[in-house]
């Protein structure tokens, strides 16, 4: 295993190691020894830096399944490395702030941060991996890490409501994207990401391209919160502050942006792809800034906060993705919108995660988050409103903070979108600079909201649980670094030009980089008087008044029913489907074994018979067959006539009997066809099964009492007929169609020499089949357990029942 692996796999190997460290040390809080970690991870990852900046990538590779095209290769390119620094680094500070947020005595830190490993992991696999049948792997390990991080305060209905919402949506996702991805595989014959951007021409003259790209758009769009899937964050802010922090601003909401980012050139011929991301992710954008003013719980704002900035990055990485349709043009508006898609995918990391770990120390101190009764805790929480200024204005947009400049760059690329032909100019072109400018507008309000209701105007301290001061310096560490990162980031905007935004940027388009097409990446405050400055002017008077004058207007968002709203349907669509397979599922499951036998049956029994029509495979030779000895006919007559008379005994005690007469016949056969370990079963099987019919139906109340007629039953007899129709047909057609050598022949040859046993079906039982065997003997004994579990039950709850009558007599006397 190469170093790069080890990096990716490192905090899965060190989670087991977690809760016993907990346990053991209890003097020490757990989170010190897991913050080496990210530490160590980052600090790796930072010495590819001079090597993406280079051009170059790095490429390791494990054979895991090669006949089947699957292979781990790690594969770290500008991209890649990026997320993976986001990853590692935002880790490390979240880390830090858990220690002193989560309370070592009272929460149970072993479980809390071997999620968080196993979640750290899976990202990295996520954005390392080059084949996507690994990637997929560890994109359903995010989902099932984040659904136990989000119900990790699983006592609390909310947080089990919130996973389970995650779980369903994002896994939802990733069964399409896997659908997609098999498909793409079909097209070009691997499942590497560089082969399908290598073939995307053949991928883009597939009859199921179409179908291929809105599978995969799926899995990103549901996992980074699109609309209409964007339902899910909102109620996952339940869990502890720092998996919000950690969750859904540096890792989790990204996985679908860096999906979107790397699969963008393979999709690059379709212009579909560019207008439903870019349409999409603006609808996101202004969707999610529009609710967020309206919640009155600060992790509900940054929820809807966060969906409006992932729309927002998605919106640019559509219009990038024209940058492949139009690399000629003057002015190329399309690069300028992929540079600020992941300059602004960084600025979002570090302000937003900064203004989650401000909202865990408000409800830290204060004890609630509700914005109703906070206020004035400016006086006594002044780094902690420092901060939040910080992150506000920078997710606001305004200057001199590293919001603004990606900003600036969004307003540019929509005012100047609509200049590319296939966006038609009088419609829906002009719609999206519109678009933009409303939902920039509701994220000037909310962003308002943020720190004025909480900091700022009259104190309500009589009104909180908990008398209110500024949070230790442990908990205050990270936010401020995230913090000063902001304000850096605003001021020196190029330190990260060359080094992760440029080999960013030409990650996702190899092909321009190919052509000799060079990547300038040169962020600055000042434009000029520019259309995309003055929309920011008419966003802030516009933004300043809305919010001055809100109790006039906030009624619109009363206006829809909830039974109407996306969370209505989805809660309504839980309630039907689970009532719907209750009556689905009241109706088959009957109790009774003889209904499951017949739809088994006769779905099997169909599917054979029809496939064997519809492909004309209904041909039989009885030539070359051997001759029937007398004693055979006899034999096969005696078990055809106990069969047959089965369906007419009136009573179950001569079925039983006539069902072990058929057994034992053909055990019979088995010993003169020279199989007498098969007739030895057969003969062990047939003895025990009707010892145990027999002693079932003795104690039975009604076989007990009286004997029970039973009726002779047509469906029954159709089914039994269907059944040895179907088998005896496939018999023949086997023996009539043999293309191959008997497998047996391979055994006859390999038996003594491979397994260095004589007996044939011991060393097939064995050893050639050895998985099999040591499989049915689990079957087994979990059988066994399940029948002592219940007899064991049973016992006790008999005598715990002769316990309370006897307590209840004496009770009486």
């Amino acid at each position: 295993m190469s170093l790069l692996h080890l990096a990716i796999l490192l905090p899965l190997l060190a989670a087991p190691f977690i809760p016993l460290l907990f346990r053991g040390m209890k003097q020490i809080h757990t989170g010190w020894f897991v913050l080496i970690v990210p530490v160590v991870l980052v600090t790796y990852f930072a010495g590819f830096i001079p090597i993406t900046s280079a051009g170059d990538v790095v490429t390791e590779t494990i054979a895991w399944m090669p006949s089947l095209g699957i292979n781990f290769t790690a594969y770290v390119d500008g991209l890649s490395l990026l997320f993976a620094l986001l990853i590692t680094g935002i880790g490390a500070l979240v880390v830090l702030y858990s220690i002193y947020y989560l309370n070592k005595d009272k929460e149970s830190l072993g479980h809390f941060y071997v999620y968080l490993l196993m979640f750290m992991s899976a990202m990295l696999g996520v954005v390392l991996s080059d084949n996507m049948i690994v990637m997929y792997m560890f994109w359903e390990l995010t989902s099932i890490s984040s659904f136990l991080l989000i119900g990790y305060w699983y006592e609390k209905e909310r947080s089990r409501y919130g996973a389970q919402k995650s779980m369903l949506l994002t896994v939802f996702g990733g069964l399409s994207m896997l659908g997609g991805i098999v498909l793409l595989e079909s097209m070009v014959g691997s499942y590497s990401i560089r082969d399908m951007v290598a073939n995307s021409g053949v991928i883009a003259e597939s009859p199921f391209f179409l179908v291929a790209m809105v599978l995969i758009l799926l899995g990103a769009f549901t996992k980074s919160a699109q609309f209409p899937f964007h339902i899910w964050l909102p109620d996952a802010m339940e869990a502890p502050t720092p998996v919000s922090a950690y969750l859904h601003s540096a890792t989790m909401v990204k996985a679908g942006l860096y999906l979107v980012a790397r699969m963008s050139p393979v999709f690059q011929e379709s212009s579909v792809w560019l207008w439903t991301i870019a349409g999409v992710g603006m609808f996101t954008m202004f969707w999610g800034s529009f609710n967020a003013v309206k919640q009155t719980d600060l992790k509900g704002i940054l929820a809807f906060s966060t969906v409006s900035q992932l729309g927002l990055i998605m919106s640019l990485l559509g219009l990038g993705a024209a940058a492949l349709h139009y690399d000629g043009m003057d002015d190329n508006i399309f690069m300028v919108a992929t540079i600020a898609a992941i300059f602004h995918l960084i600025n979002h990391a570090t302000f937003k995660g900064s203004l989650f770990m401000m909202v865990g120390i408000v409800d830290h101190e204060t004890g609630t988050r509700d914005i109703r009764k906070l206020g004035g805790l400016m006086t006594v929480m002044p780094i902690s409103f420092t901060v939040a200024v910080i992150g506000s204005l920078s997710m606001a947009g305004l200057p001199p903070f590293n919001g603004f400049l990606s900003k600036e760059m969004f307003l540019k690329a929509t005012t100047k979108v609509f200049s590319a032909d296939f966006f038609a100019l009088d419609t829906i072109g002009i719609l999206l600079p519109v678009i933009a400018f409303v939902g920039s507008v509701f994220t000037f309000i909310y962003s308002i909201m943020l720190f004025t209701r909480t900091f700022m105007g009259k104190a309500k301290f009589d009104q909180l649980p908990k008398q209110p001061h500024e949070a230790p310096i442990g908990m205050l560490i990270s936010p401020v670094i995230l913090a000063l990162l902001v304000v850096g980031l605003g001021f020196f905007p190029n330190v990260l030009s060359n080094s992760l935004i440029k080999p960013a940027v030409e990650s996702i388009y190899p092909t321009l980089v190919a052509q000799g097409q060079d990547v300038k990446v040169d962020i600055y405050f000042w434009h000029g008087l520019t259309p995309e400055l003055y929309m920011t002017i008419g966003v802030i008077l516009l933004g300043s008044l809305l919010f001055w004058q809100m109790g006039k207007w906030m009624g619109i968002y009363n206006r829809i029913p909830h039974r109407l709203t996306l969370n209505g349907m989805y809660d309504g669509t839980l309630v039907w489907s689970n009532k719907a397979a209750y009556r689905f599922k009241d109706n088959y499951m009957t109790g009774f074994i003889r209904s499951y036998l017949i739809y088994i049956f006769v779905f099997l029994s169909g599917m054979m018979l029809f496939s064997i029509w519809w492909f004309d495979m209904y041909r039989f030779s009885f030539e070359n067959l051997a001759e029937i000895a007398p004693y055979e006919y006899v034999l096969g007559a005696v078990v055809m006539l106990a069969a047959l008379a089965i369906l007419f005994m009136k009573s179950r005690l001569p079925s039983i009997i006539l069902l072990g007469v058929v057994g034992y016949g053909v055990a019979l056969f088995f010993v003169f066809f020279g199989a007498p370990d098969l007739a030895l079963t057969q003969l062990v099987i047939e003895t025990v099964s009707v010892a145990l019919f027999l002693l079932v139906f003795y104690h039975m109340p009604d076989i007990s009492k009286k004997e029970v007629r039973m009726r002779f039953k047509v469906g029954n007899a159709i089914v039994a007929v269907l059944v040895g129709t179907t088998v005896t047909l496939l018999s023949f057609m086997a023996l009539t169609n043999k293309s191959l050598t008997s497998i047996s022949e391979y055994y006859k040859e390999n038996v003594y020499e491979l397994a260095a046993g004589k007996n044939m079906v011991n060393v097939v039982l064995v050893d050639f089949r050895g998985f099999d065997t040591l499989f049915e003997i689990v079957v087994l004994g979990i059988a066994a357990f399940g029948i002592y579990t219940m007899i064991k039950f049973r016992t006790t709850r008999r005598t715990k029942g002769e316990g309370e009558h006897e307590a209840k007599q004496q009770t009486r006397q």
